[in-house]
């Protein structure tokens, strides 16, 4: 198989990862904020849920390490990428998740 495709292949998984530690840390957000909102409402003590509220800021905190990590790694690969000769550009093969091509990519030589 060709080194493009299978690079493709990798870096789709890499954009599903990053997407997903994205989407994870804004659910998590959303949390803090529902049981914030929660206690207001409900007129509630700021001690009320803070044992909650203390795991799901850690939880926000774990998943930014896990976004740094995610990022590195995309920088290794990338430069893994060059380093095993992967410089072309096929048609039909990005280095950009899907949802950010907004052109059909060129052909290159080698």
């Amino acid at each position: 198989m060709e080194k493009a495709l299978v690079a493709q292949r990798v870096a789709n998984r890499l954009f599903a990862t990053e997407k997903a530690v994205d989407a994870a840390m804004a659910e998590a957000a959303s949390l803090m904020m529902s049981i914030a909102e929660a206690r207001t409402e409900l007129g509630l003590s700021a001690v009320v849920a803070d044992t909650a509220t203390s795991k799901v800021a850690e939880a926000i905190a774990t998943l930014a390490e896990a976004r740094r990590s995610v990022v590195a790694a995309h920088a290794n690969l990338a430069e893994t990428k060059l380093r095993v000769g992967i410089r072309t550009r096929l048609i039909g093969v990005s280095d950009k998740p899907p949802d950010q091509i907004t052109e059909e990519p060129a052909r290159r030589a080698v």
